[in-house]
């Protein structure tokens, strides 16, 4: 589920219980914090799959048959369980009133607010199909392109910008974001990319291309005093290992951003 169906969930007339990781020793498969959200017949998030959830759904749903208003469940994740995470997790699960509703959805309004914003600058078979992946991700996704055709030919569940200027969609964007380059046109994501780079707080700045291309984007980027060439990822998704296809090509690039958004995360979080 996303943001929005995890909201009209809480939102519901059925009974609920949140299920929250409220301890851990050792492994665990998520973090304290992480919570989930049950009714009778469904369910919204997850505190990590396998028994461990399994187990937690089942308590859950005998909460809400009980008079009981919560309960604390104290699993080890071992082999007495089907588990090999090795570590001990404490499950609270509380039984929700109107109150736990709305600060759960505020709470889930708030998080998806603070997501990283990822800004698709092309939208030809690489962009649509980084799109239709990263719109299942915790980012929002931008997906820019001066072509309403090409726009249109995606059905992703994400922003789509329309406009003739792609490069002030990069100047306007949040610090930290990241940027992935492949338009229809080189001198084109040379421009972008320049802009990109130029802002001096992205966490990514990656172009479609080949080491030629990269070689020439260094030899312009040397007529640009504010571009550090070197920041520039490019070839994009490397680790594809020559797989051509947009959508491998697209699930090696949202791995190579995800991974540095989560560093940029870190290093901001290290300085407040």
């Amino acid at each position: 589920m996303n943001v929005s169906e995890i909201i009209a969930f809480l939102g519901g007339e059925a009974p609920l219980v949140q299920v929250e990781i409220t301890g851990i020793q050792g492994s665990s498969p998520r973090e304290i914090g992480a919570v989930m959200f049950v009714s009778a017949a469904h369910m919204a998030g997850t505190i990590g799959g396998g028994q461990l959830e399994y187990m937690a759904l089942d308590e859950a749903r005998k909460l809400l048959k009980s008079r009981n208003l919560s309960s604390v469940m104290d699993v080890p994740l071992g082999p007495e369980i089907g588990q090999c995470c090795g570590g001990r997790v404490e499950v609270t699960l509380t039984v929700m009133d109107d109150q736990a509703r709305t600060a759960a959805k505020a709470r889930a309004a708030q998080d998806a607010a603070n997501w990283p914003e990822v800004y698709v600058l092309g939208a030809g078979h690489v962009g649509r199909a980084l799109a239709a992946q990263f719109q299942h991700l915790p980012v929002v996704c931008h997906l820019v392109d001066s072509r309403a055709e090409e726009l249109d030919l995606s059905q992703a569940d994400v922003a789509k910008c329309l406009t003739p200027l792609p490069e002030s969609v990069v100047r306007a964007a949040p610090k930290g974001s990241a940027f992935v380059v492949l338009t229809h046109d080189h001198a084109l994501d040379f421009l972008l990319a320049s802009e990109a780079l130029a802002r001096g707080d992205a966490a990514y700045v990656g172009m479609i291309g080949s080491a030629t291309k990269r070689t020439k984007f260094a030899s312009f980027a040397k007529t640009q005093e504010t571009v550090r060439a070197q920041d520039l990822v490019c070839p994009i998704g490397g680790a594809s290992a020559g797989d051509k296809r947009p959508e491998v090509i697209a699930a090696f690039v949202v791995a190579e951003v995800l991974a540095a958004l989560a560093v940029t995360t870190r290093e901001t979080a290290l300085t407040l």
